[in-house]
C-alpha cells in the first residue's frame, strides 16, 4: 500500500509539475512596437502577432508605442515586467540610440527570441519629381545644398543614417540634405507625396503602396543584391560606384531576465513562425526579407551591428 502510495505521490507531483511548466501562457500577451502603425516593422508586427496567437493559444495584442526615435517604444519593452506577457519587436535602431545619448539602452538589454527581418534602404522620391536617376538627384543637390529636405525615422534612425551615409560616400556634405524626424516610414512617406519632404530613404517593402498607386518612385537600393520585390531598381552601385548599403533589421525581444519557460516556449513559437508557409508567403508579397537567428546567434548579431553602426555613425558626424 505504501509504495502504491508513494507511486501515486509522484505520479502526482509529476503532473502538477507539467501542469506548472505548462500554464504559460495563461492571459493575453502584449506585442509593443516602437514604430508607427502602416510601416514595415508595424506590417511584420501584425502577422507575427497573428501567427503567435495560434502557436501560444492566446490572444496577442499589437500595441505601437512610438516617439523619442524609437526610444519609448523600446524603452516599454525592456522596462516591462520579465513575466513573458510584454515583448515586443526591436529593430536596428537599438544599436544606433545610445550612440546619440538618446538611451542608455542596447540589444543587451533584453532576452533576444530571434531575428526574423530586415530591408535595405532605396532612395525614394516623388512620381512628378523631376529626377530619372538617382545621379540626378545627386546633381540637383549638390547644386542645391539645403534645398531638398529628407524623412523616414527618427533623428539619427536607419534611413538617416542610409542617406547620410550614402552622400558621405559620394563625397557630399551629408548637411547638404537636412533631415526631418518622423515616428516611421509612412509618415514619412505621407510627407514626401505632400510636398513637405523630396525624398524618402526608407525600404522598398514600406514604399511600395505608393509606388504602386504611382505616387512615388524609387531611383536606387542601397543593396549589393536586386530587389525580390522590384528587380529593374538599379542597385547604387551600379547607379554611382559607390558600394554604400544599409538594412534594417527587426527581432523579437523581450525584457531581460525572461523565466525559462516563457523564453522556450516563445522561442518555438517564434521558430515555427519564421519557417512557416503564412509567414513567407507574407513578407514576399510585401517584399520585406527574411532572415532568421536563434537567440544566442542573434545576440552576437545585435552587438556586431552596434559596433558596425556606431563607427559608421562617428564617421557621419552624427554621434554624441
Amino acid at each position: 500500500m505504501k509504495v502504491v502510495t508513494r507511486a501515486v505521490g509522484a505520479l502526482a507531483a509529476f503532473a502538477f509539475a507539467g501542469m506548472a511548466l505548462a500554464a504559460y501562457p495563461e492571459r493575453p500577451i502584449t506585442l509593443i512596437v516602437p514604430w508607427a502603425a502602416g510601416g514595415g516593422t508595424d506590417a511584420t508586427a501584425r502577422i507575427i502577432g497573428s501567427l503567435l496567437e495560434k502557436e501560444i493559444g492566446q490572444p496577442v495584442n499589437v500595441v505601437n508605442r512610438t516617439g523619442g526615435s524609437g526610444v519609448v517604444g523600446h524603452a516599454a519593452i525592456a522596462g516591462a515586467p520579465a513575466d513573458g506577457y510584454t515583448i515586443g519587436l526591436i529593430t536596428v535602431e537599438i544599436g544606433m540610440m545610445h550612440w546619440q545619448g538618446l538611451t542608455d539602452l542596447t540589444g543587451a538589454s533584453y532576452t533576444p527570441l530571434g531575428l526574423v527581418n530586415a530591408d535595405a534602404a532605396g532612395v525614394q522620391v516623388a512620381a512628378d519629381a523631376p529626377y530619372k536617376t538617382v545621379n540626378d538627384l545627386l546633381t540637383a543637390i549638390k547644386a542645391n545644398p539645403g534645398k531638398m529636405k529628407a524623412s523616414g525615422t527618427g533623428q539619427g534612425g536607419i534611413w538617416h543614417l542610409a542617406i547620410a551615409g550614402m552622400l558621405k560616400d559620394l563625397k557630399i556634405d551629408p548637411a547638404s540634405v537636412p533631415w526631418v524626424p518622423s515616428n516611421g516610414a509612412a509618415p514619412g512617406l505621407q510627407d514626401l507625396v505632400a510636398g513637405g519632404v523630396q525624398i524618402a530613404p526608407v525600404s522598398l517593402p514600406e514604399a511600395r503602396s505608393l509606388i504602386d498607386a504611382g505616387k512615388v518612385k524609387s531611383l536606387a537600393l542601397m543593396s549589393d543584391k536586386p530587389s525580390a520585390l522590384y528587380p529593374n531598381i538599379p542597385l547604387l552601385k551600379a547607379a554611382t560606384g559607390s558600394n554604400w548599403t544599409m538594412a534594417a533589421w527587426r527581432g523579437m525581444a523581450a525584457p531581460k531576465g525572461l523565466p525559462a519557460e516563457a523564453r522556450d516556449k516563445l522561442v518555438a513559437a517564434i521558430r515555427k513562425i519564421a519557417a512557416s508557409k503564412e509567414y513567407n508567403d507574407f513578407m514576399a508579397q510585401r517584399g520585406f526579407g527574411v532572415i532568421y537567428l536563434p537567440p544566442d546567434q542573434f545576440a552576437t548579431f545585435m552587438k556586431k551591428s552596434d559596433e558596425d553602426l556606431g563607427a559608421t555613425m562617428k564617421a557621419v558626424g552624427i554621434v554624441k
